[in-house]
């Protein structure tokens, strides 16, 4: 019998193989190891093979797909659906080989290599900005011991980090180890402005991040990091399924008829929702400032409370974001603000 469907559940090392036919009979059951993946494909006519979004989907995609199979990737949640009773490897590679062929299923746009590489410098660089708040924080709780404060922000930094190298009233060994975390901080400074100078060249070489870098709110960090995400942007019916897709959209809870909306969902791509709602703040505290330049983000900000015109305006950022990708064009500001 010839296989038409194969359900892949992807590990590290042991991977399940789920295959049927044309009538839908199963055909291969069985375990592979890793090096015995792509030799199992090699043997076999090209057909559907559906794989769980999950961590090295897309590169197990991506060389399925040189050997001429059809791949589609599902996000987890989706297939866990069709998983019966209790939960194993050959029981999601049941589930997978269902789900890939219903008609309702929603599938994830495989990336490329150069995709990823250009997402692991915002990863990279989010990392080392958390390892840099945590030093940070550190520096400032042990010195808050020996009753020595700074202020918030890059000025209280370099304050601390001078006290420290002065070595004013510091214990021997709080200055110690102070300076080890001080030296520390430096090479995340000096690494993390590496990172950000290339992914402002990559920035600068991308016509669609130069473009979206145009909407208010959003920085070449931003508009690098939607154009490395989204390079298919038709693959949304509109901005809103976009906003709804980072998680910028209510959380419905209705029924009976009756419409309730709960606070966002906060589902989708976690690093572009902090990147647009950071963007928002920043925009808003620039409206308090100059209310005449932002008139419609200051009308809302007399009604509702600060994060949640943040919220909302993250939202039309990503709607607007969407619709530039789109039709090819820029933002005009003036019509951002009186929107």
């Amino acid at each position: 019998m010839q296989i038409t469907t194969i359900g892949l559940d992807i590990a590290k090392n042991v991977f399940q193989v789920h295959g049927i036919d044309a009538e839908e009979k199963v055909v291969v059951r069985k375990q592979l190891r890793r090096g015995q993946v792509l030799r199992f494909f090699e043997e076999l006519s090209p057909c559907l093979v559906g794989l769980e979004a999950c961590a090295t989907s897309h590169y197990w995609a991506r060389e399925l797909a040189k050997l001429g199979h059809d791949v589609r990737l599902m996000p987890a949640k989706d297939v866990k659906a069709y998983v019966k009773r209790n939960k194993n490897d050959a029981a999601d590679a049941d589930a997978i080989c269902e789900a890939v062929r219903r008609p309702t299923m929603r599938f994830v746009q495989m990336k490329s290599a150069e995709q990823q590489a250009q997402l692991m410098q915002h990863r990279a660089r989010d990392l080392l900005m958390q390892q840099r708040t945590q030093l940070i924080n550190a520096m400032r709780s042990h010195l808050a011991e020996l009753g020595i404060i700074a202020p918030q922000g890059r000025e209280g930094v370099k304050e601390l980090l001078a006290i420290v190298a002065s070595g004013k009233h510091l214990p021997n060994d709080a200055r110690a180890s102070l300076l080890v975390l001080a030296a520390q901080l430096q090479a995340l400074q000096t690494t993390i402005g590496a990172i950000e100078k290339r992914i402002m060249v990559q920035h600068r070489a991308n016509k669609e991040s130069k473009r979206l870098q145009t909407i208010p709110g959003i920085g070449p960090i931003g508009a690098s990091a939607i154009a490395a995400t989204v390079t298919n942007p038709k693959i949304f019916r509109s901005g809103r399924d976009f906003a709804a897709w980072i998680g910028l959209v209510p959380r419905q809870l209705s029924t009976g008829g009756k419409a309730k909306l709960g606070p966002i969902s906060k589902q989708g791509d976690r690093y572009l929702r902090r990147l647009l709602v950071v963007g928002a703040v920043s925009t808003l505290r620039r409206a308090k400032l100059k209310p005449e330049r932002f008139p419609w983000v200051t009308r809302l900000l007399a009604r509702r409370p600060f994060k949640v015109v943040a919220v909302a305006l993250a939202n039309k950022m990503a709607r607007i974001a969407w619709a530039l990708m789109i039709n090819g064009k820029t933002c005009r500001s003036a019509w951002f603000a009186a929107a």
